[in-house]
């Protein structure tokens, strides 16, 4: 890593970011082009199973992030053949270059995590894995990424952090929102535990392994209904993670929510709190308010920015939830959230804009090398 940390000090990234002050981009997305560039990351048994049932012909994409909508890719950030976030160097002209950032978080989402079989979900995961530090990681030294695992057995999901743990590159674990059981059940923490000993948040994506509907009444019948239930999956995550007692329990365990929104997180938690205070004897592991739990265990991606048009806007969220350290910067690229430069909705100069971009992805993520990214 001594040639890499050399060159971030001295190449693209030692500059200031467009907005004046250094950023990380704490919500990134690579794809797998398609099963087939994971076929090298298998070993002869299930290289031969996958060949033998066709799954090498698959191009296992996640329902929840279809490649062919608008949403999902940006027309200029679209590489001419092949998927959105398929392209390295459009990562780094786009994004990297573009709006001059120290690091990106990547996270790649791929259908590998919904297998129902929780032997072949782990392999694809672990080939993913491989293959984001092999394509990605050793050819672009201000790529950091996420360790993705197997959401149907957090056993087997733990076993994947600690193989991937001793590679600092990986500074966090990324699961869905919508995972197939409430996300502060006992049965995670297995997971959460392997994550809070390797100093890794936990970064909660939109997206659904499809065990349940979205919505409490059933399955809806187009894209559009899914993708804004994707908020009540992160107000459920919300209230099972502290009612579970997981933050009593892993008291310096974050969890980045990414392409949550933000706007409904003050007024869930108005309504969380006032609940508990009439019924928190059921729940006596939860000694403070919900709020204040969130506040310090819970950080929000910049985009989507879904507040109205107007002046002031994160401004007033930070106000509501009494922090300005919940909200972390992030393109997310390549989906479609915004045009041009536009990622961050307030003034560049502000005191606020630095704890955005820089210091509160700072605080997140223990694993970004303070010398890497001084300012």
């Amino acid at each position: 890593m001594a040639g890499a940390t050399q060159e971030m000090m001295t190449g693209p990234a030692a500059r200031n970011s467009v907005f004046g002050h250094p950023a990380i981009d704490c919500d990134a997305h690579v794809a797998v082009p398609s099963m087939r560039a994971l076929m090298p990351y298998l070993d002869d048994y299930w290289r031969n199973q996958f060949t033998l049932r066709g799954i090498d012909k698959l191009s296992l994409n996640l329902t929840s992030d279809p490649p062919n909508a608008p949403i999902s890719g940006r027309p200029d950030w679209r590489p001419g053949e092949g998927k959105p976030g398929s392209s390295l160097p459009l990562l780094r002209e786009k994004a990297l270059d573009g709006f001059g950032l120290r690091f990106a978080i990547v996270a790649c989402l791929y259908g590998g995590v919904a297998l129902h079989s929780e032997d072949m979900a782990a392999v694809v995961c672990s080939a993913i894995n491989d293959w984001t530090a092999r394509e990605w990681l050793d050819a672009e030294p201000r790529l950091r990424a996420s360790i993705i695992v197997p959401l149907n057995n957090p056993e087997i999901a733990a076993r994947e952090i600690e193989r991937c743990a001793p590679d600092r590159r990986f500074v966090q674990i990324s699961m869905l929102a919508a995972a197939g059981e409430p996300l502060g059940k006992r049965q995670n923490w297995p997971l959460y535990a392997a994550a809070e000993k390797h100093g890794l948040p936990i970064g909660v994506h939109a997206g659904s392994l499809y065990r349940h509907p979205m919505t409490s009444n059933g399955h809806g019948s187009y894209f559009l209904e899914d993708y804004v239930a994707q908020a009540f999956a992160f107000e459920s995550a919300v209230l099972s993670l502290i009612s579970e007692g997981v933050f009593a329990k892993f008291p310096s365990l974050k969890f980045v929510f990414q392409e949550s929104g933000v706007t409904w997180l003050p007024t869930a938690l108005w309504r969380f709190n006032k609940t508990w205070r009439g019924v928190r004897a059921e729940i006596p592991w939860v000694k403070r308010p919900p709020a204040d739990i969130a506040r310090d265990n819970i950080r929000l991606t910049l985009q989507p920015f879904d507040a109205p048009d107007g002046a002031g806007r994160l401004e007033r969220f930070c106000e509501q939830m009494k922090s300005d350290r919940m909200v972390l910067f992030s393109t997310d690229f390549p989906h479609w959230h915004y045009e041009g430069m536009q990622a961050l909705p307030i003034d560049p100069g502000s005191a606020l804009a630095r704890r955005v971009l820089y210091d509160n992805p700072r605080e997140t993520y223990p694993r970004l090398d303070l010398k890497e990214i001084s300012a």
